[in-house]
């Protein structure tokens, strides 16, 4: 007996550093997992403070997870001095896992790595950073999308960058999420040397996280701080307020509650998600069922339809993209408008027939397709055992 309760104290102490080690690595890939399926807000529109001196390169801001609160808060956009001459920042990013949002940490490094594909504005336009280049020991920083007091700062130079990009979305993948995918050289820079968030910017994170003002709650989207002049001065003349929100805010229900989570993904069957009964935009429709491979036992027929089913799968993710942005640029319009209840009620029964009409087309094109497939070929029945 003795023997055996040695054993079980052995081996609930090496599944405890199991657990310690698992835990270590989930951090060391700088990655943060929300257990929920609420999509973060837009990111808000708002001007770049001046950078404060030579040196200084920008950290755009984002959109971070409260579980206490259980709410995003914004934190602000602002100058940090790099860690070491020749380092820059890749910007952390939300991307859908699958079942859960989670949080690709931003790090320091010589090169600027994958960030979801997000625009950010202010060089980080999806790719790379336009806002500025080390040499010789300097950093020079790009006019055309930095402000840059020239009377202090005179390493500069002006190159016009096009940013095609109009969405305001901030998160990687799902409904509605931007659909990017690193690419070899930003998977190189991730894998390469670089450095954590400095300790000025974790504390700019924990000021952030302390203000009820920037809960997405309070400021629906559109934050009173926007972006600073140096990490964790959250006041004085050198702090940013949004101009507006980056698309209309729809606040998630309550836990168990009833109402529709308008920033959610949809989750699996027996989770508590609730969802509305008639989506309002293609971001509130559940993903689509995707059948099963064929297995006819023709591989040339089989793959042929694989092909199609793929083919219309791509097609149909695009036209609910491509609705959705139509429908968030209404919506831009019209809270620039100023327009009210009734408009907006008018505009929501739209959008929401729109979706109803994009849902049922999808599934009739999906019924044509599945009826045109050979039903699957039954499987064997195993031999019985013994």
């Amino acid at each position: 007996m003795h023997i055996n309760l040695s054993i079980r104290s052995l081996t609930l102490r090496w599944l405890s550093l199991a657990l310690v080690m698992l835990a270590m690595s989930a951090g060391a890939l700088g990655q943060f997992r929300v257990a929920i399926t609420i999509a973060p807000p837009a990111l808000p529109v708002y001007e770049q403070p001046v950078c404060p001196g030579d040196g200084y390169i920008w950290t755009p801001g984002y959109w971070y997870w409260d579980d206490d609160a259980e709410d995003y808060y914004w934190v602000p956009g602002t100058w940090v001095e790099a860690p070491e001459v020749g380092f820059l920042w890749t910007p952390g990013w939300w991307g859908w896992g699958g079942d859960a949002f989670i949080f690709h940490e931003g790090y320091w490094g010589p090169e600027v790595g994958f960030y979801g594909g997000v625009n950010y504005g202010f060089g980080y336009f999806g790719v790379g950073f336009a806002g500025g280049r080390w040499d010789n020991g300097h950093f020079f920083y790009n006019r055309a999308v930095a402000n840059v007091n020239v009377t202090n700062i005179h390493n500069v130079y002006n190159t016009t960058v096009v940013n095609n990009t109009v969405n305001r979305v901030s998160y990687n993948g799902g409904n509605g999420g931007i659909e990017a995918r690193p690419t070899a050289q930003e998977e190189a820079a991730a894998r390469g040397r670089h450095v954590p968030p400095v300790a000025v910017q974790t504390q700019h994170v924990q000021a952030a996280r302390s203000n009820p003002q920037l809960r997405a709650s309070v400021n629906q989207g559109r934050p009173p701080i926007a972006a600073t002049e140096k990490p964790g001065e959250f006041s004085g003349h050198s702090v940013v307020a949004a101009r507006e929100a980056g698309a209309p805010y729809h606040p998630p229900a309550n836990r168990g509650g009833a109402e529709p989570r308008g920033n959610e993904q949809p989750g699996r069957p027996g989770e508590s998600n609730s969802r509305p009964a008639t989506a309002t935009h293609p971001k509130d429709l559940p993903p689509m069922e995707r059948p099963a491979a064929p297995n006819t036992g023709n591989a040339k027929m089989d793959q042929k339809y694989q092909k199609q089913q793929e083919k219309l799968s791509a097609q149909q993710d695009k036209e609910r993209q491509q609705l959705q942005q139509k429908q968030d640029q209404e919506h831009q319009r019209l809270a620039q408008q100023k327009a009210d209840t009734a408009k907006t009620q008018q505009l929501e029964q739209k959008h929401q027939q729109q979706t109803q009409q994009l849902q049922q087309k999808h599934a009739a094109q999906q019924q044509q397709l599945q009826q045109r497939q050979p039903a699957a070929r039954p499987s064997a029945p195993r031999p019985p055992k013994g």
